[in-house]
């Protein structure tokens, strides 16, 4: 156990992992109104259940900032964050459970889950490095790694790579990339870009089928699902010494400004 056995209530479960994922979308300390966003709660509830946390050790005040997460809170979330992602991994792969559905099972579930049943499960599964959204999944000794990633609606035209993880906040959401045959996994590349906000049309490889399916994707859609962009090489008879020596970083910035971790988007 990370912490002792009186703190681990549903409660403080859910108020760590929401801490954890909103802390991973920035440097900044998590807001009480942020927390309370989350959660779908009154700010007052939420700054009750602070002060109890705060006693606990499991979080820290920043003063007129909010909170962060102390070692004792994070080893909490992450714990609980392995539970929620095996579980769903377990209900979609052993069960086949849609992955529209997981989420709200193993909601409940990962407050009661063992650890001789979570190595269980772990086991039985393979030991999984992903969830059936694509969120990674904490390794036994609670170690998460979170690779770079970019939002689908930050794309331009050209560009390229693979669709490796999409919030499950939104049962409706999966429902729709499930129905048109899209999942983490799939290669994807960029056509068209539509003006004023409009959708981004990407064509998804057919995973053991020749050719491509073409989507409109744009909105809120878009902006859930992260991607992993190729490189692209250098036009032919481009310069050479503009952007590699002293001009604007190549790759980092140019392309990477958008990305990020994106371990916030998921509600595991």
């Amino acid at each position: 156990m990370v912490a002792k056995e009186i703190v681990r209530t549903p409660a403080v479960e859910d108020y760590s992992k929401a801490i954890f994922a909103l802390e991973s979308r920035g440097e900044e300390p998590v807001s009480t109104n942020a927390l309370a966003e989350r959660l779908g709660i009154t700010a007052g509830s939420v700054s009750a259940m602070l002060r109890k946390l705060d006693e606990l050790g499991l979080i820290t005040h920043v003063p007129y900032r909010g909170v962060r997460l102390t070692l004792d809170g994070r080893l909490i979330a992450l714990e609980v964050i392995r539970h929620h992602r095996l579980l769903e991994s377990y209900l979609a792969n052993a069960l086949g459970m849609p992955w529209d559905r997981v989420h709200a099972e193993a909601e409940v579930l990962e407050h009661v889950l063992s650890e001789d049943l979570e190595a269980l499960i772990a086991a039985k599964l393979g030991h999984p490095t992903v969830d059936p959204h694509g969120d990674p999944i904490p390794s036994a000794q609670l170690e998460l790694r979170e690779p770079r990633t970019r939002r689908m609606d930050s794309l331009q035209p050209g560009d390229a790579g693979l669709f490796v993880r999409v919030s499950d906040s939104d049962p409706e959401m999966l429902r729709y990339l499930a129905e048109r045959g899209i999942s983490p996994g799939d290669r994807f590349s960029v056509r068209e870009r539509q003006p004023f906000g409009g959708p981004l049309f990407v064509r998804f490889a057919r995973r053991g089928k020749a050719g491509a399916v073409e989507h409109a994707l744009g909105g809120r859609l878009a902006a859930a699902m992260r991607v992993e962009v190729e490189e692209q090489a250098p036009a032919r008879g481009s310069a050479r010494g503009g952007p590699g020596r002293g001009g604007a970083a190549s790759g980092g910035q140019g392309r990477g400004g958008a990305a990020s971790a994106g371990g916030a988007d998921g509600d595991a």
